[in-house]
């Protein structure tokens, strides 16, 4: 089990759904992905729900405010560790990203900074106090890669890497361009055009851990969501999948 204490900066920490039905989706997922539910209570904002693995934090989930985010469809987020919060927003806005919300402190969990890259995809700058972020990673069930598919690979590879310090690697998967995203020499994710005849904007979309792609992709149906990409053959080994949840959040699934 890949249990983690900290993220170092650059590192993919947390990973967030924000949906217009939580009790839903905790079930949606407790199912699919085995994860226990651990709510916790913000008072006129609501639930805040932990998804658990393995006894320790593997996702979140929180309840889109109907008047705050009108018209803000179900989506799930990708937070990133870094050293600096308020540096992290700062060098946002220089390379020509865009601050959703100010530097700001979560209790005493952490500090985030919510941001847009240059193509409009959102993502999360994470300075962890209390709580560093997710506690596991690359099992079954949990987050194992973050993919951003933009519509401006060249700004993006440009953006990231000089606000996360990601080595880039570009090259070919499939017939089609693809840039891998390593920190501190490991892979982590990719960067992609936004494939043809996609109507979603630029966007970061999570991969969780399975054993069985195809399996998944059966249970998601059966329990009520989407599949948007049938399972696909990466490698000789490897499947991947994408998906919609019962409520349209879009994430995706990795069999190694």
């Amino acid at each position: 089990m890949s249990l983690i204490t900290t993220h170092p900066h650059g590192n993919f920490c947390w990973v967030e759904l924000a949906t217009t039905d939580q009790t839903g989706a905790k079930a949606f997922y407790a199912q699919l992905f085995g994860w226990a539910i651990a709510d916790q209570d913000m008072g006129p904002d609501g639930l805040y729900t932990i998804f658990k693995l393995k006894n320790v934090d593997a996702a979140a989930a929180y309840t889109l405010h109907p008047q705050r985010m009108a018209g803000v469809p179900p989506h799930w987020t990708l937070y990133v560790a870094v050293d600096d919060a308020d540096a992290s927003a700062a060098r946002c806005v220089e390379l020509g990203g865009e601050q959703i919300a100010p530097p700001f402190n979560v209790h005493d969990l952490g500090r985030m900074a919510m941001m847009k890259d240059p193509s409009g995809a959102a993502h999360v700058a994470w300075q962890g106090m209390a709580n560093p972020g997710i506690g596991i990673a690359h099992e079954v069930g949990a987050l194992c890669w973050g993919e951003l598919n933009t519509t401006d690979t060249t700004k993006a590879k440009n953006y990231y890497s000089q606000l996360f310090g990601w080595e880039l690697k570009t090259g070919n998967a499939g017939g089609m361009e693809y840039t891998e995203i390593l920190q501190n020499g490991k892979p982590i994710g990719g960067i992609a055009d936004l494939p043809p005849g996609v109507n979603a904007p630029p966007h970061w979309l999570p991969y969780f851990g399975v054993s069985d792609c195809d399996a998944t992709a059966a249970q998601v149906v059966a329990l009520g969501g989407k599949v948007i990409l049938a399972p696909l053959a990466i490698s000789e080994k490897s499947r991947i999948a994408v998906m919609l949840d019962p409520q349209g959040a879009v994430f995706a699934v990795y069999q190694e």
